[in-house]
């Protein structure tokens, strides 16, 4: 099986614990060489992000299991990159 090299995962979190210790968890997953965590929705109770995680080889159990920790969960993942080179997304007629 080929190594992951990027996630992009939509995340709904509780506001405590703050983003910051979202990312520095994040970043200490097995594979993990960098993170990015984006704020797109905020109501009362919860927050809707945005998780961008590269690395060579990153262990995507790792990652969802320390968002689970962090009273998070994954709604849905929005990008999965895998292999040697890291591929961007071509535009379409819809975009």
């Amino acid at each position: 099986m080929a190594h992951i090299r990027r996630l992009v995962l939509d995340v709904l979190k509780p506001h405590e614990p703050a983003i910051p210790a979202l990312a520095d968890g994040v970043a200490d997953a097995e594979g993990v060489e960098g993170v990015n965590v984006t704020l797109v929705e905020i109501d009362r109770e919860v927050e809707n992000v945005k998780v961008t995680v590269e690395g060579a080889g990153i262990d995507y159990d790792a990652v969802t299991s320390t968002v689970d920790e962090f009273g998070a969960s994954v709604h849905s993942i929005d990008e999965f990159a895998c292999g040697d080179v890291l591929v961007e997304a071509g535009e379409t007629p819809q975009d």
